[in-house]
């Protein structure tokens, strides 16, 4: 039999970031437990800041009957001159039974014991208390509290606990909380707790009392209130999405408004005013023209028909965090961009200071200079490299450490270096994740380069190495971004050679385990069949823009139609040359060709090994055009013949062919 379900957890007001990192996991662990209790079914998950819900619209009133089996030891073990053994037993003690209700059944080759049983389903009343007290146990919010004399903890006090089983009250205590059948809704429409009569009188409850409980209602209003905001104002709201999500989980009743501030803050670079806004206030910036201006929109929570007040108040709060704003940045303003001081701030231990790390950026960035010649000056580069840490001791990034790099730019700007600088210095820690912007300029490029592999050598070399999922300094980050640069520019990096050179200026460095770990983060940074990215490997390539040409060529191939009659050849191909030197002497003797096939191949091999080719994947597909000639030869000439010099003729034309793809991958690598 289904009935509906409605289970109501109240508690103070849930902060949003932890409850939306774990939001996830939460309908996932909520059914996982419903299924190992045998009681799994549809059901909906809600939330406001002040209650986790959850709805069945039919849920079982009882698990099913089940059959239990168990099977115990062979007879022969069991029964020794027609009486128990210590096996026969124990099995039945097991069982719960006596050794006459035993029975035996053929399992494999062999009879054992054998013991069934009927196991009636419970009711879901008496087992609801177990499953909400696990699955809320289950939740992890990361930091959590105690409360009154408890012990145990949770994200925050909870404070009411409702479970109807088809309106009817199903007992359950949670954290000392025993269930009612009440609820409470917007504190604004009634501070007190309110009876509840049924699952439909408990939504009915919710809406009259100012509480939006589905989630989607309350994004759709956010929206549809900018839309309008925008559309009497003629602006433009910019919504974050990771700020629209807390927005949604802290109100229970929004409404989105227009609210102003001074002009004279507008003298703020516009990233301080959106961050002050953002971090602070939970605001989204204003735009007119792509410009911003003095405006902000709230997302107000409170139940009124005047929001002048709300306005007002929100306006209020956010004068003296842009007045801060505009102190730090006059005050950096006056005193300059400059490194002094940095030589007394700590980088990590055995490594110095930040100004030591500024000195070994420099050399890498004047290394990878000579080696990439960008067109730009590299009295630019260096005094980018120079100023790139000189905003951390600004007053700005010491309130914003999210700034750091972009008040530089403007710093630097304002100190008169020109844009190209000031660029490198912005854009210095790009790419900051998957999805981040690339730096602009070949300059700014080999800036953030030269930033993300100091920290990389530096930390190698004090044997700081990511170990599982601890990785605290972002190396695995950097090699990503490295990576990205790479490619986006077509800067050639050898992951052993570069290094190699890179390296001299630190002390104690493991090669092997620098290159494992960057090689690591390529089987990880490409998202293609791992065996295509082996395959390249193992081929020896460790230059970073080959290896993702001759991965991205590869992948194209194998995914192509009728590769794996392609494959199926060369594999062939690959299994006669297993015991081939092939950095040994492969020259072909065409004097010693028997047979028209193996002519044929050479012929075809020397046109397809003679030409330039403009892409790798070009050029694979010139070798795999081989094919035809390939299974002619396989068909028509026998390669282990007695004559010496005719096999091993025979072998190095095939080795030859193989070798042409080793330089590009190790076909046999691939696992289609």
């Amino acid at each position: 039999m289904l009935k509906p379900l409605l289970i109501e957890i109240g508690v103070e007001e849930l902060p949003a970031v932890p409850l939306l990192k774990e939001m996830k996991n939460i309908e996932k662990k909520y059914a996982a437990i419903l299924e190992k209790y045998s009681l799994l079914g549809e059901f909906e998950f809600y939330y406001t800041p002040r209650r986790l819900v959850i709805w069945h619209r039919e849920f079982k009133v009882q698990q099913d009957d089940s059959v239990e089996e168990f099977f115990g030891a062979p007879l022969a073990v069991a029964y020794k001159d027609g009486k128990p053994t210590p096996a026969a037993n124990g099995f039945a003690k097991k069982c719960g039974v006596s050794l006459d209700e035993l029975s035996s059944v053929q399992k494999g080759s062999k009879e054992v014991l054998y013991y069934k049983k009927d196991v009636k389903g419970q009711a879901a009343t008496e087992l609801l208390g177990d499953i909400i007290n696990e699955w809320i146990k289950s939740l992890d919010f990361g930091k959590s509290m105690r409360w009154g004399s408890l012990d145990e903890s949770f994200i925050r006090p909870i404070r009411w606990v409702n479970v109807l089983l088809d309106d009817i009250l199903v007992p359950v205590t949670l954290f000392g909380v025993n269930s009612a059948k009440t609820t409470r809704v917007h504190r604004i429409a009634n501070f007190n707790t309110l009876a509840v009569t049924g699952a439909k009188n408990y939504f009915e409850i919710l809406s009259e009392g100012g509480v939006t409980l589905f989630q989607a209602q309350r994004e759709e209003k956010i929206l549809s209130d900018i839309k309008t905001i925008e559309k009497e104002s003629g602006v433009n709201v910019e919504v974050d999405d990771e700020l629209f999500e807390e927005v949604v989980a802290i109100t229970e009743n929004p409404t989105a408004l227009l609210g102003s501030f001074d002009k004279e803050f507008l003298r703020l670079p516009p990233e301080v005013i959106i961050t002050s806004m953002k971090e602070h206030q939970r605001y989204f910036p204003v735009f007119k023209d792509g410009k911003l201006i003095n405006k902000f929109v709230v997302v107000s929570n409170a139940l009124t028909d005047d929001f002048s007040e709300v306005i007002s108040g929100n306006e209020r709060v956010l004068r003296p965090r842009l007045a801060d704003g505009l102190f730090f940045y006059d005050n950096d303003l006056k005193n300059g961009l400059s490194v002094d001081g940095l030589e007394k701030v700590a980088f990590f231990n055995g490594l110095g200071t930040v100004g030591d790390k500024i000195v070994r950026e420099a050399k890498i960035a004047n290394i990878l200079f000579d080696i990439y010649k960008p067109e730009a000056s590299v009295e630019d580069l260096n005094r980018a490299v120079e100023l790139a840490k000189a905003d951390l001791m600004s007053e700005m990034v010491y309130e914003f450490t999210e700034l750091q790099g972009l008040m530089g730019y403007y710093y630097a700007l304002e100190a008169g270096e020109n844009e190209a600088v000031a660029l490198a210095i912005k854009e210095q820690y790009l790419p900051d994740g998957e999805e981040s912007a690339l730096p602009s300029t070949p300059m700014s490029a080999i800036v953030a380069m030269s930033i993300k592999l100091d920290t990389l050598l530096g930390l190698f070399s004090v044997n700081q190495i990511p170990t599982g999922s601890r990785d605290p300094f972002a190396l695995r980050r950097a090699v990503n971004g490295i990576i990205r640069i790479v490619n986006e520019y077509g800067f050639h990096f050898d992951i052993v050679k570069t290094l190699t050179i890179l390296a001299k200026n630190y002390d104690n460095i493991d090669m092997k385990k620098l290159e494992n770990f960057i090689l690591e983060r390529i089987r990880r940074y490409y998202k293609v069949n791992p065996s295509i990215i082996e395959a390249v490997l193992v081929s020896g390539e460790r230059e970073l823009l080959a290896l993702g040409r001759k991965i991205e060529a590869l992948n194209t191939l194998v995914n192509s139609e009728g590769f794996d009659e392609i494959f199926s050849t060369f594999k062939r191909v690959s299994n006669i040359t297993k015991d081939i030197n092939l950095d040994g002497d492969l020259s072909v003797d065409e004097s010693l060709f028997k047979e028209e096939a193996e002519k044929v191949l050479y012929r075809r091999y020397k046109e397809v090994a003679s030409k330039s080719y403009d892409s790798y994947e070009e050029e694979l597909d010139a070798l795999f055009s081989l094919k035809p000639e390939l299974d002619s030869f396989f068909d028509n000439v026998m390669v282990n013949v007695k004559d010496e010099k005719i096999k091993n003729n025979r072998k190095a034309l095939v080795a030859s062919v193989y070798k042409s793809i080793l330089n590009i991958a190790d076909i046999k690598e691939v696992s289609v």
